[in-house]
């Protein structure tokens, strides 16, 4: 009887099943289509950072407990090394040089609050591009001798150096405050130029990480490239001081993009142009995923090559 009762339940089961793949191809096709999505397609870096989301926060907290060990002021240097760098670059373009016309308008304070930002935004560039390409090479014998997703790296050496970053820019809005007793609401806008910021940084590091993997000269050739960037981009000075033909291309330089962007939120209290926010934006999300791709593309052999 037994056997009778599974032969007919099988029989059933094999009638329904000529119908069943077309039951389900609706279903089936949405949810590849949102797994191809995630994992291969524009959301594929923001996918694994959420994924990973608990692992990428217990290696940062490790990362912020080491970054200063050993040292007697600590997390203290992150205050005072900006400040020794402001001082600086302040005496020799108020008192060597002659501010560019539209900087001096605001007098030597307000061009020292501009070029703090701009050092900033800098600072936090070249220290990813110094150190991304050495980035598995630092992590090797890790890497080597368990399981462990090296696409998150590029996520821990983003947010430490942003919350590294985040020191110096309360600084900034502390003296911002003290000179002109308020700060603008347009610094509301600021996080949205932070999560794009960090998108174009975590693409730089995935690129570079792959390809400093193979060859260390991609860390010698950041040292000697990256600092030449600076006077190609608006640290010092402000589109406003550039002839009309250039300004676009500072706009072109994502770096140059973020700086004034930022100073028009922060400082000058005004909305930044709107073809520069877009143009930000697509450079971010594009070097992003392109970055993630070249990873993602050699991945599978970096740990043979480190």
């Amino acid at each position: 009887m037994s056997v009778f009762i599974n032969r007919r339940d099988g029989m059933r089961g094999s009638r329904r099943l000529p119908d069943q793949p077309d039951q389900m191809s609706d279903r089936s096709r949405k949810a590849v289509r949102r797994t191809a999505w995630h994992e291969g397609g524009v959301l594929a870096p923001l996918s694994v950072g959420w994924r990973h989301r608990e692992l990428i926060l217990a290696v940062l907290r490790r990362e912020l407990a080491d970054r200063f060990s050993g040292s007697v002021f600590g997390w203290v240097w992150a205050v005072i090394g900006p400040l020794i760098t402001l001082l600086i670059y302040t005496m020799t373009f108020t008192k060597a040089m002659q501010l560019p016309l539209a900087s001096a308008q605001g007098g030597t304070s307000s061009y020292a609050l501009s070029t703090f930002l701009g050092l900033i935004i800098f600072g936090l560039f070249a220290e990813l591009c110094s150190r991304a390409p050495l980035l598995m090479h630092e992590h090797a014998w890790f890497l080597k001798t368990s399981i462990f997703p090296s696409e998150i790296l590029a996520w821990t050496a983003v947010l430490r150096a942003l919350t590294y970053t985040g020191i110096s820019f309360v600084v900034l809005l502390v003296f911002e405050l003290a000179l002109n007793g308020m700060l603008p609401l347009s610094i509301l806008l600021l996080p949205f130029i932070v999560v794009f910021l960090g998108l174009f940084l975590l693409g730089v590091v995935w690129f570079l990480a792959a390809i400093g993997a193979f060859t260390r000269d991609i860390s010698y050739l950041m040292i000697t490239f990256v600092p030449l960037m600076m006077f190609a981009t608006p640290v010092f000075y402000r589109v406003a001081d550039l002839p009309a033909g250039l300004r676009m291309l500072v706009y072109a330089n994502p770096l140059g993009a973020a700086i004034e962007i930022t100073r028009a939120v922060v400082l000058d209290g005004v909305f930044p142009p709107i073809f520069a926010c877009l143009g930000f934006l697509v450079v971010s999300l594009a070097i992003c995923r392109g970055g993630y791709a070249v990873f993602e593309r050699y991945k599978g052999i970096l740990i043979d090559v480190i």
